[in-house]
């Protein structure tokens, strides 16, 4: 039996000061062996994002079959206010499907969705902003980049900055964080010839992005995710899950993949290291303001143009003769063009 009316019936939800999600997916099934230091890692990674936000950022984490002794300290992360809104999930749902959980109902103007094993320097947040303002194009930014992406999922920048300088191999920015970034995946070393240049686009107010972006770490335009596909993923990890639901449907809406030309943020992996202490503690702690990021140029559905870059344009890349004159075309030089064709 009901006995008086419901208070919160027909009230309006309130209205947010966040216009800016970051989503963390997690999956932490023990805490040995492979997995020792991963909620170390983890608790540096929300708390260095939440340190070195410029705005009031709203922090989702979703617990993908983690087991209960973290679930345990998750929830305890949510008392102490550092996660806005916490999924539990007992069973492996997978990270993409993780992801969904919150991804389909989230409004905020951008969202950021980053693995577990993200430490976030100062400067972050600002710096991706300065490229979606430089690029109203722009549909993800990444504040990590990464050598090599010129041509991952880029064709639509290419085909409209061909011709013209604002395209152009660079200097890269900082050799150090891209040598950090190639230890973290397991490389022991990252010659000369992946950190010497990176392919980049320049703004007219002098914003330099690099093309292409990486998975790990990325912001985007909510509109970005109007072209999600309506299921869910059928895989736990891998599989063109990352392709069909983070990086599709940014070249859908027409949107360019970018990345930042400095490094902000730091793929650390599932060992905790000195330097990594060190960063964390040397983080500042920002005066958060209220941002609103709706200024932003939104983007629209682009089929035509998908067509166009995706499935013709880009095949001109597979032409030996036609990469090198591009290359050369480009700035690179008769050995660093060598070695890209390799």
């Amino acid at each position: 039996m009901r006995k008086g009316k419901n208070p919160s019936k027909d009230n309006l939800l309130q209205t947010t000061e966040s216009h800016h999600r970051v989503i963390i997916p997690l999956y932490i099934p023990h805490e040995v062996d492979y997995y020792k230091d991963a909620f170390v890692i983890f608790n540096y990674c929300l708390k260095s994002v939440q340190k070195t936000a410029i705005s009031h950022i709203k922090v989702s984490v979703i617990s993908n079959g983690s087991c209960d002794a973290v679930n345990t300290k998750l929830l305890d992360l949510q008392q102490q206010g550092l996660i806005d809104e916490l999924i539990i999930e007992k069973e492996p749902i997978g990270k993409i499907n993780s992801i969904l959980k919150v991804l389909r109902t989230a409004q905020e103007r951008l969202i950021t969705i980053t693995d577990a094993d993200v430490l976030f320097d100062n400067g972050w947040e600002r710096a991706v902003m300065e490229v979606f303002e430089a690029f109203p194009k722009a549909g993800s930014v990444s504040p990590v980049p990464v050598f090599r992406t010129h041509l991952r999922l880029t064709a639509n920048v290419w085909f409209r900055y061909f011709f013209s300088d604002k395209l152009q191999f660079r200097a890269v920015k900082n050799p150090e964080a891209m040598t950090k970034f190639a230890n973290s995946i397991g490389w022991p070393w990252l010659d000369i010839k992946y950190k010497d240049v990176i392919g980049t686009l320049q703004a007219k107010n002098g914003t330099i992005a690099v093309l292409g972006c990486s998975h790990f770490v990325v912001t985007y335009k909510r509109e970005v995710f109007d072209a999600l596909p309506k299921e869910n993923t059928k895989y736990q990890l891998g599989g063109d899950s990352e392709f069909l639901y983070t990086d599709e449907p940014v070249l859908k809406m027409g949107g360019y993949r970018l990345a930042t030309y400095d490094n902000y943020a730091f793929h650390v992996g599932n060992v905790l290291e000195d330097w990594m202490k060190e960063k964390f503690n040397d983080l500042k702690t920002i005066d958060k303001k209220i941002i609103s990021y709706e200024y932003l140029n939104s983007l629209k559905r682009a089929k035509f143009n998908y067509f166009i870059t995706e499935k013709l344009f880009k095949k001109l890349f597979t032409i030996k003769s036609f990469y090198k004159f591009v290359l050369k075309r480009k700035g690179l030089t008769k050995k660093q063009i060598r070695n890209y064709l390799k």
